[in-house]
């Protein structure tokens, strides 16, 4: 098991202010230091800001490509590899959704947040519709339709989670948490386990073992610097290699391959797993499907056993929606909105946070191949969609609720 991420939630400033960041850098720092002392690999640091209006008023977010570029060059000098500049509401201008591809574009290591859905402000459409304008323009950023690596649409998503595009932070003082890439304790979990009970018990036991160290470790460094622990997730983030594989443990417990009949139930029994498990917990923290990051679920996709619909029908026992999904780059803004609007009403419905974070591929169409030389991703093949644009009611800009399922 990794950490993926240690994330430090900060208050913004306008002007920027570099000793804050300065500041954060050096906590990361000693955070990574201390973390690599106690044994574990530490892949990256973050930082994540709050919602964009409350960095740049109802005014300033013309200033924001700039101010983006500088904390970008900030973060590098005080050794922060990735930032969140935070979310775009439904409560915004829609100026705050149309800025973020120019921001995408002139930064490398700038994330954002769309946010499209939550609980007190119901599912947008209008949001549903200006999400699905800059995945649009992000596909076209590069070559690759990696821009939208940087970008995800959010229902339903808390401040707090230290898993970027869907980091931000809620305000207020400095905070910290751990994102794990931790798949690999499901596959081993599994490969040795002869009965389902056994197969949970040792996964629970890895997962609450390694989140005893992770704690020990963080409490002590946030005790330090007065800087509040958050807590971990724990979503069994999967990397492209079989033994760190989500779908090496769906096809270890017993599924015939990851897609096919059974996966659902092997989504749910790893879910629920994760749920028993006791520590201190944050974001997400159910069962990540991201189909690039994991090559058994890029193949399996490849083979047609993996589709946008099955991903959809597994998020409503797991987490975390649709992530780095690829899809046909001819795929228009009309088009990408259903999808979205799935991904909200599953996310409100069933009280859950859920992103979309949707890939474009330039001049690719449905089947063809894509190969990456971006380490954290697995080669696969294009995705075909059943998306149509919305049409009657479902095509305005309105605002609805949906209740929580309650039986």
């Amino acid at each position: 098991m990794n950490i993926r991420s240690i994330t430090y939630f900060i208050d913004s400033d306008f002007p920027l202010d570099e000793g804050r960041i300065a500041h954060a850098g050096r906590f990361l720092g000693e955070a990574r230091k201390a973390f690599e002392a106690a044994g574990f690999v530490v892949q990256t640091t973050r930082l994540a800001l709050p919602p964009l209006v409350r960095t740049f008023g109802k005014t300033s977010i013309g200033a924001a490509i700039q101010y983006a570029q500088d904390l970008e060059a900030l973060c590098f000098v005080h050794g922060i590899d990735y930032a969140s500049l935070g979310v775009a509401r439904p409560s915004d201008p829609a100026t705050y959704y149309d800025i973020i591809p120019e921001i995408i574009a002139a930064t490398q290591n700038v994330f954002l947040g769309g946010v499209i859905a939550s609980p007190m402000g119901g599912i947008s459409l209008q949001a549903i519709h200006l999400a699905g304008r800059i995945i649009h323009s992000c596909a076209k950023i590069s070559s690759d339709g990696l821009g939208n690596l940087r970008f995800a649409a959010l229902a339903n998503v808390e401040p707090g989670t230290p898993f970027l595009p869907a980091a931000y932070h809620e305000g207020g003082p400095a905070s910290f948490g751990i994102a794990t890439e931790s798949a690999d304790l499901a596959v081993a979990a599994f490969t040795e386990a002869v009965t389902l009970a056994e197969a949970r018990s040792r996964l629970i036991a890895s997962i609450e073992d390694q989140a005893r160290r992770i704690n020990y470790v963080a409490k002590k460094i946030g005790g330090t610097r007065s800087v509040r622990f958050a807590g971990i997730v724990f979503s069994l983030a999967p990397f492209p290699s079989s033994d760190k594989s989500i779908g090496a443990a769906i096809e270890a417990l017993g599924v015939g391959a990851a897609g096919a009949s059974g996966t659902l139930a092997a989504a749910a029994f790893i879910t629920d797993a994760l749920q028993k498990a006791k520590f201190q917990e944050i974001g997400f923290s159910g069962l990540f499907l991201p189909v690039l990051e994991d090559n058994v679920l890029a193949a399996r996709s490849a083979e047609g056993l993996v589709t946008v619909s099955d991903l959809l029908l597994y998020s409503a026992v797991c987490g975390t929606g649709l992530d780095t999904v690829p899809l046909p780059g001819d795929i228009t803004p009309e088009e990408l909105a259903p999808i979205l609007l799935d991904v909200a009403a599953l996310a409100l419905r069933l009280n859950k946070p859920l992103t979309a974070r949707l890939l474009p591929m330039p001049g690719k169409q449905v089947g063809d191949e894509i190969t990456f030389s971006f380490p954290f991703f697995a080669n696969g093949r294009v995705l075909a969609h059943k998306a149509r644009p919305l049409g009657g009611a479902l095509g305005g800009n309105e605002s609805f609720d949906l209740a929580h399922r309650t039986k």
